[in-house]
C-alpha cells in the first residue's frame, strides 16, 4: 500500500499465476505447459533471425503471422488478430468488446483472470454456475448482459462445450459478443473458427504456449469477422504498437508450417492424458471428462491439499486451488510419459491403503 498509488489500484486483487519454482529435477505439472519441444522449425527460424536485424523495430502489424494464421484456418487475414500471448488478446477484448451497458456472464469455475479484467478496466459482471458435473448450462445464460466469455474446454476442469451448444449461446445473444477462449482446443475439441463466417458476434482466441510449445515467446491470437479485428486494433494501437517481437513473428509463423509435427505432439499429449485418467480411476479417483492438456481430479478419501503437499515432497508439482466447490480438487498437467509414470506411483502409494479399503 503506498499514498501514490490511484484509487483503482488500492481496488485490485491481481491475477496469481501458476508457481514456477527454482529447483531441479522436479516433475513440474502445475502450469499446463507442453512437454514437448517447439518444432525444429520454429527453432530454425528464431536462429535465423537472431542477427543484427534485432536493432530494428517488428513489424507493427505482424503480416507474416497473420497471413499465416489465416492461412491455416482458410480465412482472410483481416479476420485475425495477433498479441503478446492470449491474455492480452482478451485484455484488449474486454476493453474494445465486453465493456457494456450489462453484465458480462462468465461461469463461476473459469480461468481467474476473467474477474481480475473486469476489475481492472470496470467491468459489471455474474457469475454463471456451472452444473453438479462442471458442467456449462446454455439455458442459464439466456439472460440480459453485455457479453459472454468463456474457456473452451473450460479451465480449471477442461470439459468441452460441443459447437452446437456455441451456436445456442451465438443465436441467444446475437447482438452481443461471445468470446470462445481456446487455450486448449487443441487436445480434443473441434474449433469454433469454423463457425466465424457464419456469426457475426463471434470471436474466437487462441494461444501459441499450449499445443505449439511457445509458452516462453508468448503469442496469442483471435480471429473474428473484420468488424471485430478492427475494435481490437484501435484498442492495440491506442496500447501498444509493437507486441509481437521479430523473434517470435518468425518462429510463431513457422509453428503453422510443421502440421505433422503439431499434430504428434497433441496426439502424444491426448494418449498420456487417456492413461493417466484409467489409471486415476482405478485408484478410487473421480477424473472429470478432459479435453485439454491436463485433468481434473479429486479423491473421495484423500483431502486434495494434502495430496498435493505430498507430491511436492516427492519433487512432483501439481495445482490446488483453494477456491468454493473445488477445494477437493487436483488439476495435473500431462507430462512425458515418464513423468506420467511418476506421477501414478506417487499417487498409488498416496492412497494404497484407501484403495485396498475400498
Amino acid at each position: 500500500m503506498s499514498q501514490y498509488w490511484s484509487r483503482l489500484v488500492h481496488s485490485l486483487t491481481p491475477y496469481v499465476p501458476g508457481e514456477q519454482p527454482k529447483v531441479d529435477n522436479l516433475i513440474k505439472l502445475n502450469t499446463n505447459e507442453n512437454p514437448y519441444p517447439p518444432s525444429p522449425q520454429v527453432l530454425q527460424a528464431i536462429a535465423e533471425q537472431n542477427n543484427e536485424k534485432l536493432r530494428l523495430y517488428p513489424d507493427p502489424n505482424s503480416d507474416l503471422l497473420k497471413q499465416a494464421i489465416a492461412n491455416y484456418h482458410g480465412l482472410n487475414s483481416t479476420q485475425v488478430f495477433v498479441g503478446n500471448g492470449s491474455d492480452e488478446v482478451l485484455a484488449h477484448a474486454f476493453q474494445a468488446l465486453l465493456k457494456q451497458d450489462a453484465p458480462l456472464l462468465f461461469p463461476d469455475i473459469t480461468y481467474s483472470f476473467y474477474p481480475v479484467y473486469c476489475g481492472l478496466y470496470g467491468i459489471e459482471y455474474n457469475n454463471v454456475p456451472l452444473n453438479a458435473e462442471f458442467a456449462i448450462e446454455v439455458e442459464d445464460y439466456q439472460q440480459k448482459c453485455g457479453g459472454i466469455i468463456f474457456p473452451n474446454p473450460n479451465a480449471p476442469t477442461g470439459r468441452l462445450l460441443p459447437l452446437s451448444a456455441i451456436k445456442q449461446l451465438l443465436e441467444m445473444h446475437p447482438n452481443r459478443v461471445v468470446l470462445v477462449d481456446e487455450a486448449y482446443i487443441d487436445f480434443g475439441g473441434e474449433s469454433a473458427i469454423c463457425l466465424v463466417n457464419e456469426y457475426p458476434n463471434l470471436l474466437v482466441s487462441q494461444t501459441l504456449s499450449k499445443s505449439r510449445s511457445l509458452a516462453g515467446m508468448r503469442v496469442g491470437f483471435a480471429v473474428g469477422q473484420a468488424h471485430l479485428i478492427d475494435a481490437l486494433e484501435r484498442v492495440k494501437n491506442s496500447f501498444n504498437s509493437y507486441p509481437i517481437d521479430r523473434l517470435a513473428l518468425y518462429g510463431a509463423t513457422a509453428s503453422f508450417a510443421d502440421e505433422e509435427y503439431f499434430q504428434d505432439a497433441c496426439q502424444k499429449i491426448i494418449n498420456t492424458r487417456e492413461t493417466l485418467t484409467a489409471a486415476m480411476t482405478d485408484m478410487g479417483f473421480k477424473v472429470i471428462p478432459s479435453a485439454a492438456n491436463f485433468v481434473f481430479a479429486t479423491h473421495p478419501q484423500k483431502s486434495a491439499e494434502e495430496l498435493a503437499l505430498a507430491l511436492r515432497e516427492r519433487k512432483i508439482i501439481v495445482r490446488y486451488f483453494n477456491k468454493p466447490r473445488i477445494d477437493q480438487y487436483l488439476r495435473i498437467t500431462i507430462g512425458t510419459d515418464a513423468e506420467n509414470q511418476a506421477l501414478i506411483n506417487a499417487l498409488k502409494t498416496l492412497t494404497a491403503n484407501t484403495t485396498s479399503a475400498a
